[in-house]
């Protein structure tokens, strides 16, 4: 199969992207509108009540970014009229049916004139309230799905999942669809009709018995974690993923589908410049606490991989999946990752850590430079209960009867470090899953697109996807963790 010219492909394609102002999706967007400018329009759903507040998000949320600041630089004063020509705000809302559009002659103009339809919308937060995750993980997806049927003129729809809907599988992981119904542990299979009618019964519940909405939202998302370890997945997070993904392979008909299937996403590598970042990523929280000195260890298997992928090298293959899938190409499911071709051991997360912020201290608000110690990396999950109990938990224990021995003059001290203390235990029965995670993501279909890519296409420099040519000491100390003190640790 001839891949040919991807600036080709793009140019006249009119193209619609939900999720607009996450992270991937800018970054999809900038690419295009900067290496192919004659690309005919990008459609932009936004949540938003209205098209002013969609056009003002568009403003302050995408193209304002620092992202885009190549782009400013490219085109200078023309670059207001460039954005308004390419790119429409729609406001809109995947957790409803025809994605929330409510102008209906826009809704008529996109499907007829829509040629493309990427689905980057998600919610990706671990603990989610499951009502909220299944609304957009789930049946936003197949809201996203049917509204492309209704695209007269569609070439393909392609949805951004993740790799770790795999839950805690280990060993060789294929890129295989998920059956609809299929658990990953227990006889029961996946009713998603079930899990819709239950999570509103049970929300319908709650505020008859008048419980204040705090704690709906504990209840709610006590419920998705239930649910999600119940059929075998370890969060609501990749569970929803996972049934969304269901969804799409039992539902899509005719429509060319694509499923691509990142794992951790980190900085860009290159372009439009590398190191830019939006947001504390997975691995991020852990580096960003180490440099301003409130973590104090790694917890990490001596052997454990942590898979890591640019994001810039994530969009580049999506825009040559499509291209290929536009040519026949029959594979649906991709994964994009680095573990198979270069790993990257997590151990290493705490040296390159170490070494960066020592030499380059992160400055706090009040200009003080933070010192760091070396810190400890715990190998065990017994390890880590240990340390805590030593660290924390004995002292709050003593702390505690102190408080009530002295009438409780320490009860605001008390309440606090115990909500810290829960919180830290929380998170990290979150996280091991991925900190002790024992997969490797095979990409056979994606390293057969790396060698059509390479093969039969003239603009590699462009579209670089390869996580072989990735020196990870380089990039973490040079590109990652500076672009991470820059955007995020502020």
């Amino acid at each position: 199969m001839e891949l040919g010219s991807i600036l080709q492909f793009l140019e006249d394609k009119t193209i619609l992207v939900t999720g607009a102002t996450g992270y991937l999706a800018k970054i999809f967007v900038e690419k295009i509108l900067r290496v192919q400018p004659k690309v005919k329009k990008f459609y932009l759903l936004l949540r938003a009540a209205d098209a002013k507040s969609a056009a003002e998000r568009l403003r302050d949320e995408v193209i304002g970014k620092e992202l885009f600041r190549v782009l400013r630089e490219k085109h200078g004063a023309s670059l207001h009229s460039f954005i308004s020509e390419k790119v429409t705000p729609v406001a809109g809302d995947i957790s409803y049916e025809d994605l929330g559009v409510k102008d209906s002659s826009l809704k008529d103009e996109m499907w007829r004139e829509v040629d493309v339809m990427l689905n980057f919308a998600a919610t990706t937060n671990f603990d989610e309230r499951y009502d909220v995750a299944l609304g957009i993980n789930t049946l936003g997806a197949l809201h996203v799905l049917n509204f492309a049927k209704k695209c007269v003129n569609v070439k393909m729809l392609v949805h951004v999942s993740t790799a770790y809907v795999c839950g805690e599988d280990a060993g060789l992981i294929p890129e295989q669809p998920y059956h609809m119904g299929m658990a990953k542990k227990g006889d029961s299979k996946i009713d998603i009709n079930f899990e819709k009618k239950m999570v509103q019964e049970k929300i319908n519940e709650l505020k008859l018995e008048g419980v204040p909405d705090k704690e709906i939202t504990s209840a709610m998302k006590d419920l998705g974690i239930e649910r999600a370890r119940l059929f075998g997945w370890p969060n609501t997070y990749v569970f929803t993923k996972a049934m969304g993904e269901m969804l799409l392979m039992n539902r899509k008909d005719n429509l060319p589908l694509l499923i691509i299937r990142p794992t951790m996403i980190a900085s860009t590598y290159k372009e439009p410049f590398p190191g830019w970042i939006e947001g504390v990523r997975t691995i991020d929280s852990i580096i960003a606490g180490y440099g301003k000195g409130r973590v104090t260890c790694f917890i990490s298997g001596q052997q454990s991989t942590l898979d890591v992928v640019p994001a810039d090298m994530v969009v580049n293959a999506i825009i040559v999946a499509m291209v290929a899938r536009a040519k026949q190409h029959p594979e649906i499911i991709y994964h994009l990752g680095s573990s198979l071709r270069n790993p990257f051991n997590a151990s290493n997360l705490h040296d390159f850590s170490f070494r960066y912020f020592s030499e380059h201290p992160w400055i706090n608000k009040e200009g003080e430079s933070v010192k760091i110690g070396k810190g400890i990396v715990l190998t065990s999950m017994y390890k880590f209960y240990m340390y805590m109990a030593l660290r924390f938990l004995l002292p709050l224990k003593a702390l505690q009867l102190l408080n009530i021995l002295l009438f409780k003059t320490y009860q605001d001290l008390c309440t606090d470090l115990d909500r810290k203390v829960k919180l830290v235990m929380r998170l990290v029965d979150l996280y091991k899953p991925y900190v002790f995670f024992e997969g490797i993501f095979d990409d056979i279909n994606t390293e057969k697109l790396r060698i059509i890519f390479k093969e039969s296409c003239h603009e590699t420099n462009i579209f670089d996807f390869d996580p072989a040519n990735i020196d990870w000491e380089d990039y973490m100390i040079n590109v990652h963790i500076p672009g991470l003190v820059k955007y995020v640790m502020k």
